[in-house]
């Protein structure tokens, strides 16, 4: 049986390939993630230019994976959204093109992403419900739902779970 690993390097989006290399993957993911999971008419409308502009935009903290030069994944993170969770960080997105999962850099992502984080003493992220592969990936990286609901706007009303890391960051 063929094993493949890939050598990767986790570092802070710094220049303009960068920031086109987590716009593609923000697009391309999405088909990847949400296909059947939000609505098509949706999904449209989450084009690579759109994707370019958010990229340009981000105001948080953005690390990308590269595999041989080539931007693979991102992980964007900061203090919590609003005052509901003080003390507390948050992702607010990871992504990781479908070729490169399984392989333990999405591991590599998260783990960078809370060292980051080490001076809050919680973590939250939110997953879309029926997203089960995130839910899986969060639980095995100690973070628990903690029965909080958002509806997101996603061509339909959609639910997210908030998941928390009570436990300090690594």
């Amino acid at each position: 049986m063929l094993h493949l690993t890939y050598d990767f390097t986790v570092s802070p989006m710094t220049t303009k390939s960068d920031v086109l290399g987590k716009a593609y993957v923000h697009y391309k993911s999405w088909r990847e993630t949400y296909s059947g999971l939000i609505a098509p008419e949706y999904l449209r409308t989450h084009t690579l230019a759109k994707c370019e502009r958010i990229a340009e935009s981000d105001g948080g903290s953005v690390l990308v994976v590269k595999v041989q030069m080539r931007v693979v994944g991102f992980v964007c993170f900061g203090a919590y959204r609003d005052d509901a969770l003080p003390d507390t960080g948050e992702i607010y997105a990871i992504y990781l093109l479908k070729e490169f999962h399984d392989f333990g850099i999405g591991k590599a992502m998260m783990e960078a992403a809370l060292r980051e984080l080490r001076e809050y003493n919680s973590v939250a992220v939110r997953v879309l419900e029926g997203n089960e592969r995130a839910i899986e990936f969060f639980e095995r990286r100690g973070f628990e739902a903690d029965g909080t609901r958002a509806v997101m706007n996603l061509g339909a009303p959609m639910l997210a779970r908030r998941m928390i890391r009570r436990t300090a960051p690594v």
